[in-house]
């Protein structure tokens, strides 16, 4: 049976102490810290590396919703606390639950029952995502682009080059132009050649946008897309471009 190693942060130490006891009957909850304020908090998640958090909203100095914002990888949260003004925005960040004082076992059954829910669903989602990663990608299937704080889930189709940017990838489609850090190599392994075409060393184009193609400099070709970009094909990718798709 799967343990969840979880740490207890409440600046109440009968809380604490209460609290403890009442996950004592839940044979899935390895509890290997707790911490009395955010601080302490931040500490220990970084330290531990727990599965799950049970935290209070209402601490001095620091409540516990600041606490989740210092933190970069945030584990499992079920807020516990007296209050029931705060439930909206607990689960604005993305919380399991969120638990009442005085806690009952009635309610920590039902929070620990989610908990075991989100694992196996991360898990099912975790083994289609190796699928996917083991697989080349069609134009059908739709990707996860973020570019600092704007998030983009595009057709792959849709995507009519991509250009390489120092360490970075710039990917065109419709008006955006957001950049991945990866190399143009590690796309080129995962995209369908016969629809992302390798023009030259700094670009791979999909050949669904070319509208013309003309004869270049040095024996190369160019493509000029839908959108009136116009790429230069080296004179060596001209060759496979020829051989590949003449007529």
């Amino acid at each position: 049976m799967r343990e969840f190693r979880t740490l207890i942060i409440d600046d109440e130490r009968l809380a604490r102490e209460e609290l403890k006891s009442l996950l004592k009957e839940f044979n899935e909850i390895e509890i290997i810290g707790e911490a009395q304020n955010g601080e302490e908090g931040i500490q220990k998640v970084k330290d531990l590396n727990p599965d799950l958090i049970f935290l209070d909203v209402s601490m001095p100095e620091m409540t516990g919703f600041e606490m989740l914002k210092q933190l970069g990888d945030i584990p499992n949260v079920i807020f516990v606390t007296a209050y029931d003004q705060y439930a909206l925005k607990a689960f604005e960040v993305n919380a399991l639950d969120y638990v009442l004082k005085p806690v009952e076992t009635e309610r920590l059954e039902d929070a620990i029952k989610k908990l075991k829910e989100r694992e196996d669903n991360d898990f099912e989602s975790e083994n289609t995502l190796n699928h996917r990663k083991d697989r080349q990608l069609t134009i059908e299937d739709r990707v996860f682009v973020k570019d600092n704080e704007k998030c983009y889930f595009v057709r792959l189709g849709d995507i009519r080059m991509l250009e390489s940017d120092g360490n970075y990838v710039k990917v065109y489609f419709g008006e955006s132009r957001p950049l991945i850090l990866r190399s143009l190599n590690s796309f080129e392994e995962k995209l369908d050649p016969e629809v992302f075409f390798r023009a030259n060393r700094k670009f791979i184009v999909n050949l669904q946008f070319v509208q013309k193609v003309e004869n270049w400099f040095n024996g190369g070709l160019q493509f000029e897309l839908a959108s009136g970009d116009k790429i230069e094909v080296s004179r060596r990718q001209a060759i496979r471009f020829k051989e590949h798709f003449a007529f």
